[in-house]
């Protein structure tokens, strides 16, 4: 074992006893993924790594199923097109571990806890969240996402327009004692950044597509 990594590890046990800042945690991060991150990336994975510390510091805040299923979809589809695909596993590790968080616990809860709303109802999946969710649920971005995309997924509301979905999707936050407004909020940011995302990488491809033709022109 190198000296370098004896020095990460005592440095991480220390740190995993005591509260992380945003620095610790970016420090460990940068050390656990020594990649350089694509620019259309590097906001996103600054914010979650902000997120992840923050809540961490949250004496309310407990690891539950709608924060692993909220974290890993979120992650997938932000990260949408990231080259190389290959780093995408190493990353979700590193943004995890280096915020006090286990990336494989994390996905094994998600995967089941989907596997349990697949291919239900809206009804069914509000029963089934008021069941399986603790009264004193900590309101984070994460879980409202969680909420949005489990209940995206419900089979009645794929006949339906978005003006319906949104409607239903308020009234289930309403029902589930959480705040309204910043769910609609984190929910609107959520899809603009989808949406901005996609933009980006069809107009990155267009510039590529634009310079192979100038390139076999000469």
């Amino acid at each position: 074992m190198s000296q370098h990594t004896l020095t990460l590890l005592r440095f991480t046990n220390k740190k995993l006893k005591e509260k992380l800042t945003v620095s610790d945690s970016k420090k460990l991060f940068h050390e656990k993924f020594p990649y350089v991150i694509p620019g259309l990336y590097k906001r996103i994975v600054d914010e979650m790594l902000v997120e992840l510390n923050l809540l961490n510091h949250q004496n309310e805040f407990v690891q539950e199923y709608l924060f692993c299923v909220g974290l890993t979809e979120t992650f997938k589809e932000l990260m949408k097109g990231y080259e190389p695909e290959k780093h995408l596993d190493l990353l979700f590790e590193s943004l995890c571990s280096s915020t006090n968080f286990e990336a494989k616990e994390i996905n094994e809860i998600s995967q089941k806890s989907q596997k349990e709303f697949k291919n239900k109802i809206s009804d069914d999946i509000l029963k089934l969240l008021i069941e399986k969710s603790n009264s004193k649920l900590y309101s984070s971005r994460i879980l409202n996402l969680a909420i949005y995309i489990l209940i995206s997924n419900a089979q009645d509301l794929k006949e339906k327009d978005e003006s319906e979905i949104n409607k239903m999707i308020s009234d289930i936050f309403e029902k589930l004692k959480l705040l309204v407004n910043k769910a609609e909020k984190d929910i609107g940011i959520y899809k603009s950044s989808i949406s901005k995302m996609k933009q980006a990488k069809e107009l990155i491809k267009e510039l590529r597509t634009k310079d192979k033709k100038k390139e076999q022109k000469k």
